[in-house]
This record gives structure tokens, sequence and C-alpha cells, in this order.
């Protein structure tokens, strides 16, 4: 079965900054374990499993395979490709959503999450090819709720396939600095961010986007939408972050914690991009490349705060 190749150490990834007129430097770390691909800024990403530490996901990726051996459904084979991508087995997790894809050919859900991985290992291209075609092929299917891996607090999913696909495809151009495109998909996902967590969601990128692209007004006037009485339960962390666009949150409230705690790393590279960028567009580069390194030394490559403030540091390098 799949889940018996997955054995090995825990999810790690290797990463340098070389000395350049900022005279920031990240120590290259030693690593071993199965090749994911390659950061923006030229290192090897490597993907590794505890058994012991991610005893549970183990089992969930087990628990999907025996029900797609028993009946090998879409729906199934979707699921094991998600439980491949929650162990940071995104090779695995790619092939098996192009399984997913070449068996049932109309499937926009495979793309959908075929796409996402590709955003993980850095594949922008190759994912904007699947979440335009994703969004082509739901032409005119009603919503379809998506089930989460990791329920929220309330067990209630929030997302669709629908907004997940214009998020993704938004996300994968704003990586590709191709921002236009990328408020494209924004205001398309906006039309699907049926609730408060989807809006505040959305609203972050498209928020950043127009900011990019020096339509400062614009973006402001997005902030209307947002308040502090907003029925969040999982994306706190974009709607702290439209509250300190709007200037209701200092910024240096916006992130707190220990980065020696797994809990403080994850809330860094959660809010750490937006503030990064915030800082950048206001020309504090000194304190936004600071902050962008520190998301660094997180760990948590596959995090979409993290490719983001990792293709900011590319950039600032090539300036």
């Amino acid at each position: 079965m799949l889940a018996n190749i997955l054995l090995g150490g825990m999810i790690s990834f290797c990463v340098s900054f070389p000395t350049d007129d900022l005279a920031l430097v990240q120590k290259k770390q030693d690593v071993q374990g199965v090749f994911q691909g390659m950061s923006l800024l030229g290192d090897s990403l490597f993907t590794m499993v505890d058994s012991a530490a991610l005893e549970k996901q183990l089992k969930d990726l087990s628990e999907a395979e025996r029900q797609y051996q028993e009946d090998s459904t879409l729906y199934n084979l979707i699921w094991v490709g998600r439980r491949e991508a929650y162990l940071g087995r995104h090779d695995l997790a790619i092939q098996t959503f192009t399984k997913a894809s070449e068996k049932f050919p109309q499937s926009y859900e495979a793309l959908r999450h075929r796409g996402h991985r590709y955003i993980s290992i850095r594949e922008f291209e190759k994912a904007v090819a699947d979440l335009n075609e994703a969004s082509k092929l739901m032409e005119g299917e009603e919503i379809q709720i998506e089930e989460d891996g990791i329920p929220n607090k309330l067990n209630k999913p929030l997302s669709s396939v629908q907004f997940n696909i214009w998020y993704h495809l938004g996300l994968a151009h704003y990586l590709m600095n191709d921002y236009d495109k990328a408020l494209l998909a924004y205001q398309k996902c906006m039309e699907v961010s049926v609730n408060d967590d989807l809006k505040v969601a959305t609203l972050d990128w498209y928020y950043m986007t127009l900011m990019k692209l020096g339509r400062e007004s614009e973006a402001n006037e997005l902030l209307d939408h947002v308040h502090a009485d907003m029925e969040i339960i999982e994306n706190d962390a974009y709607h702290t972050r439209l509250m300190m666009y709007k200037g209701q949150v200092d910024e240096d409230d916006l992130i707190s914690g220990d980065l020696n705690s797994d809990q403080g790393k994850l809330q860094y590279v959660t809010q750490g991009y937006g503030l990064g960028n915030h800082y950048l567009r206001q020309g504090q580069v000194q304190e936004a490349t600071e902050t962008f390194m520190r998301v660094m030394k997180t760990n948590y490559w596959s995090a979409f705060g993290y490719i983001a403030s990792e293709m900011e540091l590319a950039k600032l390098k090539n300036e």
C-alpha cells in the first residue's frame, strides 16, 4: 500500500539565501528525505515522514486506500491524494490526482487538487493550466461543498470546489507576478465567497493584488466590506490582516508568540507574509526582508504565506 513507502523522519526543508546587499544569510540545513521540488530561492525541498509523530495521518491514508480498493470512485481516489498531500508527499498526491484526471476526464475536482499541489512544489505554470481547465469543466455546475481534511471547530465545511479553483488560480498568478490575471481570478472568487470566512480569505489576496498594481484607492474600497464583528470560524488570520490594513489593528499586535514553538511558527507563517508585504509597500525594505526571513525559519515550506515570502525574497535578491 502507498502508506508503506512514506516512512522516514520529520517534514523538513533546505533553503539558503546567499549574502547580498541586504546582508542577510540563512544557513543551509542538512536534510534527508524525498525530493519534492525547488524553492524560489534555488534550493531543494524535501519531505520526510515520522511514522510515530504522524501515526494518525498514516492511518487515515491507509483507510483512504482501503476505501478506494473497495469502491473505485472519483471521490475515494481524491481522498487518497489528499491524504498523501497532508503527509507532505506532494509527489505522490500529484500522481494520484493525475490518475484521477485520466480515469475521470471530466473531473474538475482532480484538476483543482493537482493544481493546488503544483503550487506547493512551485510549478506555477502547471498549476495555472490545471486550474484554468478546471474552471472550464465546472462551468454551469452547481456549487459543490468541499469536505475538510481537518474539520474546523464547528465541524462545518465552509468552502466549495468552485471557490478553491478560483482562489488557487488567483494565487498561482500572484506568485508568478501576473497580477492582472490574479485580479480576474479573485473577482470570480468573490462571486462564490458565500460566507465571512471565504470573503476575508479572498479579500486579503484581492487587496494585496490591487496594491501590487498600484490601484490603492480600489484596494481601500474593498476594506469597506470588512468589519470587526464578522462571523469568522477559521480564517482569523486573514480577518486580522484586513483589520490591520484598515488601521484598526496595530502592526506590532499582528504577530505574537514564540517562534520556538510549533504554534508560534504556524502563526508567524500565516501572518508573516501579510505583514512583510505591508512593510514592503511602505518602503520599509529592511523590516520586510527580516519578516520574510523569519517566515523562512518556520520550515512550513508548503504554506502559501511561506511561498509568497520566498517569492518576495527572490525578487529582492535580483534588485
